[in-house]
Order: structure tokens, then sequence, then C-alpha cells
């Protein structure tokens, strides 16, 4: 919280006229503004809304809560101030609703069953952070420049100069090091115009305005998942952007968890948005017992939760989105590289649809409102590196999940997300009822990032490039091949098609596929997926000639079996090792 001398304006007061749904509209005195947040007297307690529509004395607002109990010329205050998150030290391992009120403790307050109208103080108000000061009296510093670094859990946090302070500051006084609660005044600095401003360890920021200082630069580096058939075949950099569509028990949130537990990334923000609580549930028992194979901790120390489930208010989903968007963006200002998962944009998106209706909106496809893809392109815009001081570089990676009814890729969530991600991780049901997990298509998939990435691994691997496409080619002949084979028969196709067919059975089985209840093959490294591709592509230019089509299955069975049994072995281990050479004797001494 940043504290400063200005006066507080008087706020606006109104009182209800008309009410349809979590819809009211408010009659008011003052002046309010779009977004402004709005509490309603109800039975005693206040329910947290939205301004969303404006027109004169009349406002519409959006409550967060379940309305009942709203009647005519129910009071309404405004707050005036907009949606925003609190961002400081204490963030990690918490989890927190759509408004950002921390659940463990909301339980502790109040029971299993969360009531109406409990808002609490998003961080630990009691809790001391040793505090090291960097700025010193005389330093003139602008929005985003440190004042001095407190360690949460293995990372430095930054005590920034608030976003909200545009202009220049000179700092007047500095705390001494020390252990201080979050808001206790750690500087104080004096604007161009002579106010002083005390400023905390906490500080505010609108959740749907975009945060950051610094310039958009291009991404660079490869955000390595331990999921072959990502990094491999569709690639997504740090800072880039993804969606995986895909229809219901496709595994969507199984590659979620997973994508949160293995990245290559600093901090991760997942996004239950109206998704079932079970999987929220998951990841809590889960967590704090995983190691991240990058650091050797708990997962937990890493990761913070949004969880707005499908049984809590739907108008908090958007706020959801947006809120775990603010505190990724806060943490890349400080040079970390944060993931953010939202699962899933298609909850979002119905919300939206439901809060168009009834305002009345003329509807777009599907009856979801016209603004809706111009909504989505912005959340994802959201994403990106940027350039920091002292050539620094933090990046925000967004990865949605999208969940179309009946996985119809044709439908508006699904077409206007696809429309401004950099790649696409298309679920399909076949696959995943053929048990061929991940269940991502390679066949209808595609990554805008596969240059970027291939120029950065040509220079460990020569030719990575044209062997990715290799591998693509041949998984596309064995497809078109396989289709025919249903309709002619193994006798009636060609022994050549047959080993093209077979040869992608065998990438697809033995490298694609992965068992994530495995030790050794739920995350694979970079390192061991090019030694294991190096091997894949020996077969794929490998001319085989068999003298009937039962010894070129037999072979393939034999030899994708041995490929994958790999897989479940310590790597560079004595019996991975002979194993890697049996495969390559199979190879050199086929006919």
């Amino acid at each position: 919280m940043t504290a400063t001398i200005e006066e507080k304006e008087e706020t606006a007061k109104g009182n209800v006229v008309k009410a349809f749904g979590n819809l009211l509209q408010v009659k008011f005195e003052g002046n309010i503004r779009q977004g402004e947040v709005a509490m309603v007297h109800v039975d005693g307690i206040r329910l947290k809304g939205e301004v969303i529509e404006i027109a004169g004395r009349e406002a519409k607002i959006q409550v967060f809560e379940d309305t009942k109990g709203v009647q005519l010329d129910t009071k309404v205050d405004f707050e005036g101030e907009l949606l925003e998150a609190e961002l400081g030290p204490g963030l990690l391992t918490s989890i927190f609703d759509g408004l950002q009120n921390p659940l463990e403790k909301v339980a502790d307050q109040a029971g299993f069953f969360l009531p109406r109208g409990i808002y609490l103080a998003a961080i630990d108000r009691k809790k001391h952070w040793d505090y090291q000061p960097v700025a010193k009296v005389g330093d003139v510093v602008g929005r985003g420049d440190s004042l001095g670094t407190t360690l949460e859990g293995r990372f430095q946090h930054r005590i920034m100069v608030p976003f909200k302070m545009f202009g220049s500051y000179t700092v007047t006084w500095v705390v001494r090091p020390g252990s201080y609660a979050v808001d206790t005044v750690v500087a104080k600095v004096k604007d161009e115009q002579g106010n002083e401003h005390s400023l905390t360890m906490v500080q505010k920021w609108p959740i749907k305005a975009p945060l950051f200082q610094g310039e958009k630069i291009k991404p660079t580096e490869m955000m390595d998942t331990g999921l072959r058939i990502i990094d491999t075949q569709f690639p997504v950099m740090k800072g880039g952007t993804f969606c995986s569509p895909g229809p219901f028990g496709a595994g969507k949130t199984v590659l979620q968890h997973h994508l949160s537990k293995y990245s290559s990334v600093d901090i991760v923000v997942v996004v239950a948005c109206g998704e079932r609580a079970g999987e929220v549930v998951e990841i809590l028992r889960e967590f704090p017992h995983l190691i991240d194979p990058h650091t050797g901790e708990t997962l937990m120390t890493r990761t913070v939760m949004i969880c707005n489930t499908s049984s809590m208010p739907v108008a908090a989903r958007e706020s959801s989105i947006y809120m775990g968007m603010a505190i990724a963006e806060y943490y890349r200002q400080m040079g970390l590289d944060v993931l953010l998962l939202a699962d899933s944009t298609s909850r979002w998106a119905q919300a939206l649809r439901e809060m168009s209706g009834r305002l009345e909106e003329i509807p777009g496809e599907e009856a979801f409102p016209a603004y809706l893809a111009s909504r989505i392109a912005e959340f994802y815009e959201r994403s990106g590196v940027v350039a920091l001081k002292n050539d620094e570089s933090g990046s925000v990676t967004i990865g949605g999940a999208v969940s179309p009814a009946g996985g119809n890729f044709e439908e508006p969530v699904t077409q206007s997300t696809l429309a401004v991600v950099g790649a696409f991780l298309g679920l399909s049901r076949e696959r995943s009822d053929s048990r061929r997990y991940p269940a991502i298509d390679p066949l209808i998939s595609w990554s805008k990032y596969i240059d970027e990435v291939t120029a950065h691994l040509e220079t460990i691997v020569q030719g990575w490039g044209e062997m990715v496409k290799r591998a693509l080619r041949i998984l596309q002949q064995g497809n078109e091949i396989g289709k025919r084979m249903e309709v002619v028969g193994e006798e009636g196709t060609a022994i050549e098609d047959m080993v093209i067919y077979l040869k992608a059975e065998l990438y697809d089985f033995s490298y694609l596929q992965q068992n994530a209840f495995d030790k050794e093959d739920a995350y694979c490294p970079l390192k061991r997926q090019i030694h294991v591709f190096q091997l894949i592509n020996k077969v794929f230019l490998k001319h085989f000639k068999f003298a009937t089509h039962d010894d070129a299955r037999a072979y393939f069975l034999a030899l994708q079996n041995k490929i994958k049994n790999t897989n479940f072995m310590a790597f560079e281990g004595e019996e991975y090792r002979k194993s890697v050479e049996e495969i390559h004797h199979m190879i050199d001494n086929a006919k």
C-alpha cells in the first residue's frame, strides 16, 4: 500500500433501482468511473462489485457474490478505486480466490463453506521480512526502480517504486536494514512538485491494466517443458503464448499440471477459472511433496494459485484471470521468468456471455459478446519479454486451456484464441481414446516458434531443423497410409508404404507418448530428448528391405518396444547405455 499525503476525494454513493441476477442498476450521486469498485450493503454485510457501464446518473454494477436480499433502494458505496491486486512479498505459496482473498485464512475465519462478504488482506500484515535497502538518500528513482530487497523463498524479491507513480522522485529517507512487517514505511520520496510520499513494501495495481516498465523485446529463449512432443515438434518460447484446446476428458488439466511441475521457469501462476474443485485439490495435495527438477525444492515454493472453481461465483471468473495476470507481470518486473496457466479460458468466456446477455448487448456468434475476440487478444498480448535496467529481462508466458463444447474447434473461443497465440497444442478425442498420452495431436498442432528454437538447437545439434521436418513428414505420410490400409488391408499395401507406416507408429509410440506415472519418463530433459531423437532419425534414414509384411511388423514391434523401454531407464546409466548399444546394433544389422 502506498501512503501519500494527498487527501482522498469524497466517494460517491447510490441506491439500487433495478436488479437482474448479479447485475444491479444503481442511481448514484457524485463522480464514478468505469471499473470502479462498489460495495453493496445487504443484511449487514458488504458485497463487492465492479462498475461495468455508466449512463448519466445510473450505473450498472457486476456483483461478485450471490445478490440474495438486494431490494429497491439498497445502499451502494463507491470506493473511488479500481479493482486492484495487492502486490508485495508473501504472494508465493499462497492460494487466493478471484478477488485475491487468501482462502486458507478465509477458511480459518469462516469454516469450509465460504460465506458472502468476507474480504481479507491478500498479504500477511504480521509476518516480518528481512529488508535490505538498495536506494540511497539523494537517488532519483522512477516507477519500477528498486528501493530494496527481501528474500522470498529462494528469490530476491524487489521492493519497487509503485507502478502508479509516474515521473521522477528523489529519495529523502531510507529505513535501516532489518526485519519489518510489509506495512512499515521503508522509504520516503519527494516528487517534482515537492510533495513527499511514504512507501511501504506493498503496492496496488488495477488488474485490467497491463503492468510493465521497460521495453518489450522479441522472445529468444526456449521454455523447456520436459514433454517430448512439445519441445521437439511444437516448442514454446519464454514470453510466448500457447493454447491447448480439447474435448472433455482429453487431458487438458493433466497437461497443465505437467507444465506447472516441470517447465523451466522461475514462477508459475495457476489460475483455476471455472474448473472442477477436485483438480485444484490434486495440485494442493501433490505440489508440497513434489520436487522441482530444476532447483531441488518443492514445487509449492514457486507457485501462486488463483482458485475460482465452478462452485464459486461466476462473476469472479473474469477477475481471477486478470488477477493472475497482474501477479505474473509483477514478478516479471523483478527479472524473473513466469508461466501463467489459465484453465480454462472458455469458462471465462461463458461468464462474459452471461453478463453480456444481462446487459442486453447485441450478441455475436453462439451468443458470445461481439467483443470476445478483442478481450481474448488483450489478455494474451500481456505476455512477452520485458527488457529491464542493468541488461536484465523478465518474461511472462501464457498457456490457456480451452474447453470447446463437443471438441468443436470451430467455435468462437477457440478460433479467437488461435488468431493470437504462438503455438497450438490441440488435444484430440481419438488419441485420448486410444490411450496415446499426452493426447496432443501432431497432425493438427503447430508452433510459430519452430524457426527460433531450431536456430538455437542447431548450435548444439547440426541438422536439428531438418530432423524435425522429417519426423513430421513421416507422421503425415504414415497417417495417410494407415487410412488406406483400413480400406485395402495390409496385404493390399506396398511393403515400402508399410515400412513408412511402421516408422510413423514407432515415432509416435516410442517418442511422442510419455508415461506420467513413471519416475524417469514423466520428465524428459532436453539433453535426453536430443539423444533419443537422433536415434529415431537413424531409423527414419535407414532403408529397410523385408521379405513380407509380417517380417516388417515383427521387426518394428521389437524395435519400438526396445526404444520405449529405454525411456524408463536412468539417463546415461549403465542399463541405458547397454540398451542404446543394442538398439544401434538392431538398426545397423537390419536387412
